[in-house]
């Protein structure tokens, strides 16, 4: 199932990958910043009304997109957009497959080990927190995981704008949409990909024109990394947004937008 905004078949089309935990809805405000491309957001398997998959790793991530991809006439190449987790399944898809893609564009890469960055000790607890659920039974460990309580410390942790609508507006779209995930089983599989690999893995194969957006507040790949990143790729180049940490979809989305715009201008 995917979000289909402004389809107008002579345009470019943008497909984008959500980040973990969250689907379509989370993009929304960039495709609409965008609307003289074709924006598809498709729910990653195991989130919304995505498809189910047997194992959640890395690797069925990466069939499943490719099958997504080849299923569509999309008037072209397009291009391939990910945030946060999005960019681990885009950045494997993109090393497998390059000449299926015109460009990738990573905002908020995870480009580094999540067990090694500042918010090590977080992972930590998150590992903790998703084995729990995968030891209790199903009712009690759906509970469990989608507890208010957690997507509301996850939400306060994120947000970095002083903005008190802004601020409600994002905790809104969390408790919306941060538990819509499958079952217990495929959120606790899909965490663990998500913290077993990173962006960094794949960069050196990737040879598509590559856009890294970042916040310079972004706590989970902090700004440092994400130098470091930009120089693993043959050819790629970094774009920085002030004030902002890992939720620029959601804070600075027209920031984002516009530097999607430029970049995919250029020849």
């Amino acid at each position: 199932m995917a979000a289909v905004y402004y389809l107008k078949m002579k345009k470019q089309t943008i497909i984008m990958l959500h980040g973990f935990r969250g689907t379509h809805h989370g993009l929304a405000l960039i495709a609409q910043h965008l609307p003289q491309f074709n924006i598809v957001v498709p729910d990653l398997p195991g989130f919304g009304k995505g498809e189910v998959l047997t194992d959640y790793k890395l690797a069925s991530y990466v069939t499943w997109l490719r099958e997504f991809v080849v299923s569509h006439d999309f008037n072209g190449l397009p291009i391939l957009l990910g945030h946060s987790f999005g960019t681990i399944v885009a950045a494997a898809y993109a090393a497998q497959y390059p000449h299926s893609i015109k460009k990738l564009i990573l905002v908020n890469p995870i480009g580094a080990p999540a067990l090694e960055g500042p918010r090590a000790i977080m992972t930590k607890l998150a590992v903790f927190y998703y084995w729990v659920g995968k030891k209790l039974p199903r009712r009690p460990a759906q509970k469990w995981l989608a507890s208010p309580a957690i997507v509301m410390i996850m939400s306060v942790t994120m947000t970095k704008t002083k903005d008190k609508q802004l601020r409600a507006f994002i905790h809104d779209q969390h408790r919306r949409y941060f538990s819509r995930f499958h079952s217990p089983e495929s959120v606790a599989r899909g965490f663990t990909t998500s913290v077993s690999s990173n962006v960094r893995d794949f960069a050196a194969d990737i040879p598509v024109p590559t856009l890294i957006i970042a916040g310079d507040l972004d706590d989970i790949t902090p700004l440092a990394k994400q130098h470091e990143l930009q120089k693993l790729f043959p050819n790629a180049r970094l774009d920085v947004i002030e004030d902002v940490g890992h939720l620029t979809h959601y804070e600075t989305p027209a920031e984002v937008a516009q530097l999607v715009q430029a970049f995919i201008k250029r020849s």
